[in-house]
């Protein structure tokens, strides 16, 4: 076993990921012990549930890969709890398994997989309906085997959660802190999605822009806690007036850019308007909001410059603007 475990494939030194790193163990334990069944497990001390993540099963013994098991039966917490590694006679120690009963265990050696916080990840196992003699080298490589696959799983691990910081961190600079929902530079990122989708499939584009007509009133009179609450609830109503694929950002304090490509079954300034007005509630205060000032442009193919579109959407969003006020 000793000389076997110094040639391992170079599959093991070179592994990517977990499972290219286990399979050729695996292997390598079934081949130098004779166990019919080798297999890392995972286990879910909060759920209480031991689950097969790899296995290699040579002979007529199965222990397949996805299987989950009480944790409270297992062979492994029994080995664990009794610091008993092995034992080539199961039916004496454990007789009253009925996991082992079932899979008709004789030989059973258990190593578990620890982090490098002193977490269980799981254990590295082998099992035969066979009685073999397992050697201490054979203990000791299981043991070094099961400290590399810890190593991998922490590497990995830590991949992972640098991975969901940068994107949580991604997101935060393309993301309005306040209401959610895509910022300025967010807002471009996404245009440039949008713009090649029409240049594809010759495609037309929509710019609406959104002013929140009184909301300086608002703050004035009511503080800016429920002027930041009034902007969060109308961010709400305007992401949920579009489509999902549709672009709904806020560019300053009270102004908003929605941006849909190609043709829309609604009128697009007529549902932002009408999803604007409304009764918005902060605590014991009540307002009637009377609805915001919505321009709106259109292009009938990908034939646009998006400057010249937001500068227009921009000149309609503030003649409509006039006409509101001249209307009062």
């Amino acid at each position: 076993m000793k000389d076997q475990y110094q040639q391992l494939p170079p599959s093991v030194t070179t592994a990517a990921d977990l499972e290219q790193l286990t399979r050729p163990m695996l292997e390598l334990l079934e081949a130098a012990t004779g166990l019919e069944s080798t297999y890392l497990t995972t286990i879910d001390m909060a759920a209480g549930k031991q689950s097969i993540l790899f296995s290699r099963n040579s002979k007529s013994m199965q222990i397949p890969e996805g299987l989950s098991v009480p944790w409270g039966d297992t062979l492994c917490k029994r080995a664990m709890e009794e610091g008993r590694a092995y034992t080539d006679n199961v039916e004496t120690c454990w007789g009253d398994s009925a996991a082992a009963r079932e899979l008709g265990i004789m030989t059973y050696v258990s190593q578990p997989v620890r982090t490098a916080d002193g977490a269980v990840f799981g254990t590295l196992c082998g099992a035969s309906a066979k009685s073999l003699p397992l050697t201490d080298i054979t203990m000791d490589v299981l043991g070094r085997f099961a400290k590399v696959i810890a190593q991998q799983v922490d590497r990995e691990w830590a991949l992972a959660s640098s991975r969901r910081d940068n994107e949580a961190l991604r997101v935060q600079a393309l993301t309005d802190p306040l209401t959610g929902i895509a910022n300025r530079r967010g807002m471009e990122l996404e245009l440039q999605r949008m713009i090649a989708r029409c240049e594809r499939n010759n495609e037309g584009l929509q710019v609406a822009m959104v002013d929140l007509d009184g909301f300086k009133t608002i703050n004035d009179q009511h503080g800016h806690d429920v002027g930041d609450r009034f902007l969060v609830h109308i961010a709400r109503r305007l992401r949920g007036a579009v489509r999902p694929e549709d672009l709904v950002a806020r560019t300053g304090g009270d102004e908003f850019i929605i941006v849909a490509v190609g043709q829309l079954h609604f009128d697009l300034r007529e549902r932002l308007e009408t999803t604007t007005i409304g009764r918005f509630t902060a605590g014991t205060l009540t307002l009637d909001y009377g609805g915001a000032s919505v321009g709106l442009v259109k292009t009938a193919s990908a034939d646009f410059n998006v400057a010249d579109l937001f500068e227009q959407a921009d000149a309609a969003m503030y003649e409509i603007k006039k006409q509101r006020k001249s209307s009062r």
